[in-house]
Parts: C-alpha cells; structure tokens; sequence
C-alpha cells in the first residue's frame, strides 16, 4: 500500500478498487467508506478470483482527485511537488488555482505535480519540435501584437485576456486555433494545457509576456 501512495495514488480511492475487486452492489463503482461498510455483505463475494487492473485503479482514482476539493488537492501535492524538485509557492491560494486548471486532467498525484511544472518554473524551454511546427516567422507578427495588447491590458483576467486575442485574431484574419498554439507552446513549452485564457490568467501577466517575447520567432 506503502508503494500506491508513492505513486501519487489517494487512500480511499485505493479501498474502493480494493474493496470492488471480488465484491459488487450492482452497478455503483464508487462508494465512501461509510457506504462500503453500510453495503459490505459475504454474500456480494465473488466465488472466482479477482484480476487486478491497473488502468481500472488509475480510473477510480481519477475520479477521487477530481472530487478532491481543490484546496485538499494543493496540500496532498505537496509533498511530490518536493520529490520532483519543483518549486512549492507561499502562496497556497495560487497553488490552489494551479491545481484547480490541471484536477480534471490528473490520474495520480505524481502526474498532477508534473503538469504543474510549466506554472511553477521561472522559465521553461518550448519542445524543440512543437516549436518548430507552431513558433514560426510567420507567426511572429501577431505574437508580438498580442503580446503588447497583453501588456497594456487595465486588468489582468481570463475575460480581459480573451478581449486581447480576440482583437489580435481580428486584426491578422487569424483563427484561434492559429494563434492559441503558437502561445501555448511558448508560455507552457507543449501542445496540451488546459484552456489558454485559464492558463495565462493563472500563470501572471509577467511570466506570461517574459515567455512570449522568449519564445517568439524572427519575422
């Protein structure tokens, strides 16, 4: 057991897969432990042995993080957050709404501390090869407009973010899809985050725009 938690996976969720290995109460999955004491009966055993199924288990336990209220999730991350050598921020309420981005995307504890890297390093380094297919010359006109409509925004939130693409993509004829990957690569270092006006509202407006004007290509 000793082993699952340092693989990031949560207790209870572990008695849940446990306790529905060779036992069943209909079709329900999962249970809180008061059910599974309320509903446990001998009779529910399977005769045949139990096979155990590790995408089933990262399965239940999925389903507990994103139950995890996102406050309790920032505490448990904590510790793998340290055993990954990232940064732990002060600030719990911030690390809170980091984790808040990435909880319907985590399987494990130990993934949810890995997908919190881009947010927590001072500087990234964009995958060489989504760098090449997406931060391209041409490209790099709208990049530097955004990034200057980014800068002189009054206020520093998902809507006003959104305004400052928004007048971007109307002025360059872009489609979103356009000018959203190029950005995503060069403020997270990958092709996959949760959504861009999210990210970059919770990564800051000053990590937003270093990482812009680092990562933008030569026109």
């Amino acid at each position: 057991m000793l082993a699952y938690r340092e693989m990031g996976y949560l207790p209870d969720a572990v008695v849940n897969y446990l306790a529905r290995l060779g036992w069943s109460h209909g079709d329900q999955e999962l249970f809180r432990r008061e059910e599974l004491i309320a509903h446990f009966t001998l009779e529910n055993v399977g005769k045949s042995a139990g096979i155990f199924n590790p995408e089933k288990l990262e399965w239940v336990n999925f389903q507990y993080m994103k139950a995890t209220p996102a406050p309790a999730l920032a505490d448990l991350v904590v510790p793998f957050l340290e055993r990954a050598g990232l940064p732990v921020p002060a600030d719990h309420a911030w690390l809170t709404r980091v984790v808040e981005t990435l909880r319907e995307r985590a399987k494990t504890l130990v993934e949810l501390a890995e997908f919190c890297r881009f947010y927590l390093l001072d500087t990234i380094t964009p995958d060489p090869k989504a760098a090449a297919k997406h931060l391209t010359p041409a490209i790099a006109p709208a990049l530097a407009d955004l990034y200057q409509r980014l800068a002189a925004l009054p206020r520093w939130d998902a809507a006003a973010i959104e305004g400052a693409f928004q007048a971007t993509l109307a002025a360059h004829g872009l489609k979103l899809g356009a000018l959203a990957q190029p950005v995503r690569v060069a403020v997270t270092g990958g092709t996959v985050s949760p959504g861009i006006y999210e990210v970059l509202d919770v990564l800051g407006r000053e990590r937003t725009i270093a990482r812009l004007r680092a990562a933008a290509p030569r026109s």
